[in-house]
């Protein structure tokens, strides 16, 4: 396994050159129903994402407030009645901030993740820039570390269950998108089950041809192999080895991603409940809406939010390292050249 860095040319890049990541945009929010409060500088330790039911004006999370499944796109006739979930876009695509929901922080609001002490960018392992896809999560599910999954015999990653959407819009952070799903790749990611969900937008002009798996190579040729790739070896760089998969490697069908998603709300439903015992620091469980022992009132989530930095409009500029290339020579590259060797 080999990886060799390529760097910008300095005379034709400028120091944050090229976005990270899209600063949120209500408009492309779910019928509009959340809005977004940010707090800090994106791109830095400091910021924060926040979000804002605007019918109740409350504070929610979008870990567990947020319901999973979208009663407007469900019931729609359009959609024949299949369910439709909502998504929370982390990272749009092609941008490569490691933006997620921080489960430790009261109301989960999205940030930045950290490694070394500074805003981790996943890299560019060529030919690919940042993510495939819209990156985001389902809400109120939970991937359980104390449970060991049947078929891929590890146990939970202690995050909601991740969604790559596949369609043909790129959504801003903190977008709350209607999505079917389609099917789920099952990554092992250091030693953790960790689901990669397949879904599209329903309002995609693709949407009414993606059904299935099987669907997407029809319409989207290429993808799903590079989506593999993608999660086996995007890690390298760091000098880790490539990752693993569940199911032969093979992504699941639709079916098999519904039995995922009711596994998970039932992990989810025990955590906020209470009925699973996660440490709040591991894993917070405050919320504004369920009326359980980790509901707070709205004033005090209001609060939390209040007690963090002010917004800078600006994000942070980067350094142009954030966009430097790694070539990653694949597996089956390597053992086809030792055999000719």
């Amino acid at each position: 396994m080999s990886t060799t860095p390529q760097k910008p040319n300095a005379n034709t890049e400028s120091q944050g050159g090229a976005p990270a990541s899209k600063e949120p945009n209500l408009n492309d929010n779910n019928n509009r129903r959340y809005e977004v409060i940010e707090r800090g500088q994106l791109h830095t330790l400091n910021y924060r994402c926040y979000f804002r039911d605007v019918q109740t004006k409350q504070i929610v999370s979008p870990f567990h407030d947020i319901p999973l499944v979208s009663e407007e796109y469900t019931s729609s006739n359009e959609n024949k009645g299949e369910t439709i979930y909502n998504m929370v876009v982390e990272v749009p695509r092609w941008t490569n901030a490691k933006m997620e929901i921080n489960k430790q922080l009261k109301m989960n609001p999205l940030v930045q993740d950290i490694k070394n002490g500074k805003p981790r960018f996943v890299h560019n392992v060529f030919p690919y820039h940042g993510y495939l896809w819209n990156y985001g999560a389902l809400p109120q599910t939970w991937e359980d570390p104390n449970h060991v999954d049947e078929d891929t015999k590890t146990t939970g990653d202690n995050d909601p269950l991740d969604v790559c959407e596949i369609g043909t819009t790129l959504h801003a952070t903190g977008s709350i998108v209607p999505v079917k799903i389609v099917g789920v790749l099952g990554l092992i990611d250091e030693g953790e089950t960790d689901w990669k969900l397949i879904g599209i937008d329903i309002r995609d002009k693709l949407a009414s041809k993606i059904n299935d798996i099987n669907d997407v190579d029809t319409h989207l040729p290429g993808l799903l192999e590079a989506t593999r790739r993608w999660f086996k070896y995007y890690k390298v760089p760091t000098g880790k080895p490539p990752n693993k998969f569940a199911l032969n490697e093979q992504f699941a069908d639709r079916a098999y991603a519904q039995r995922v998603i009711d596994e998970t709300r039932k992990y989810w439903e025990k955590l906020a409940s209470g009925e699973t015992k996660v440490d709040e620091k591991v894993c917070s469980i405050t919320n504004t809406t369920l009326n359980n022992r980790g509901t707070i009132k709205n004033e005090d989530a209001e609060k939390i939010i209040e007690a963090d930095e002010k917004h800078h409009k600006e994000p942070a500029k980067l350094d142009t390292n954030v966009h430097q290339l790694s070539y990653v020579q694949d597996d089956e590259e390597r053992s086809t050249k030792d055999k000719k060797f």
